[in-house]
């Protein structure tokens, strides 16, 4: 039908009102505005809505009607208009999240925590994968960002350090470096090291080889075609040990220790990034970032690429 919801947001008032000079005033419009949009409204649908009288506007029984069945149809629109300014501003809408790291504690999992809380209406999924999953998701723009170890510039994709964990060593409950409060990478000289295959055991390896190995002598270290979970589960009670980031210790398993590890500068950490497409358009990427950038204090810019 040829009306508009200006239209029927004038009728509403004239009904809520029963004048329409007070509805117009209420609207801030001029009652000749009005008064002419509501004349057309009902010659749109063939038929009066008021009664009109020196005291005013009365509905009429169509009216009352027509008027009943209006105002959810304007509620609807007012709704709708609210939820596409919200997805523009990037308050609404969809966020997908790559990861290769576990989020049972640590700095990914509470930024989501917080993030949820603050964006309520964005709906967060996550995706866990390899790296290379996980790039060529953002590569296709199925995914929006992608956090992971390490800082590695690939091309196309925007790299930006975020944060830091500590990392631990994981090691059975009846092992002899339980009994001291740190354990150093000297300590672990000797040890044999279980690793899951998938990421992000791979920068482990790197890490153990680039800490441990000395004069020649390269450490042992198995990598297993299981998950990070099943490397931590079957530890308690044997000899080996494992190596985990800050966001692995949410999760507690049987006869199981972590330790903080500490080089020669203090606690040794590893370094998480970012990474996404510049030409990416959709806002609550835009709206996450600025929400990491405050959180941790960082200072990349990335507005005037994303608009």
């Amino acid at each position: 039908m040829a009306f508009d919801i200006r239209q029927l947001r004038y009728a509403i008032a004239a009904a809520d009102h029963g004048s329409f000079y007070r509805a117009a005033r209420a609207l801030d419009v001029e009652q000749s505005t009005l008064s002419r949009a509501i004349s057309k409204l009902e010659r749109s649908i063939g038929m009066p809505i008021f009664e009109r009288s020196r005291a005013g506007v009365r509905m009429t029984l169509a009216g009352t009607a027509f008027i009943r069945g209006a105002k959810p149809m304007v509620a609807t629109a007012d709704k709708l208009v609210a939820m596409m300014r919200a997805a523009g501003q990037g308050r609404a809408g969809g966020l997908m999240l790559g990861h290769n790291s576990s989020v049972s504690a640590g700095n990914l999992r509470a930024t989501m925590m917080s993030w949820r809380d603050a964006n309520p209406d964005v709906e967060v999924q996550c995706v866990e994968a390899d790296r290379s999953v996980l790039l060529a998701g953002l590569d296709t723009g199925e995914i929006d960002i992608a956090i992971l170890m390490g800082a590695t510039s690939h091309d196309g994709f925007r790299c930006e350090p975020l944060w830091s964990e500590r990392m631990l060593a994981a090691l059975p409950a009846t092992h002899p470096l339980t009994e001291r409060d740190v354990v150093h990478w000297t300590d672990l000289r000797g040890e044999r090291f279980y690793l899951p295959a998938a990421d992000p055991g791979a920068e482990m390896r790197d890490m153990l080889l680039g800490r441990l190995a000395v004069s020649g002598v390269t450490p042992d270290i198995q990598m297993h075609q299981c998950s990070r979970e099943t490397i931590l589960s079957i530890l308690g009670g044997g000899s080996a040990v494992s190596i985990v980031c800050e966001g692995s210790t949410g999760a507690r398993y049987p006869d199981l220790v972590y330790r903080p590890i500490h080089g020669e500068q203090g606690p040794a950490l590893a370094g998480y990034a970012g990474y996404w497409r510049d030409e990416n358009r959709n806002p609550a990427l835009r709206r996450f970032l600025g929400f990491i950038k405050m959180r941790y204090a960082l200072s990349f810019d990335f507005s005037h690429r994303l608009q």
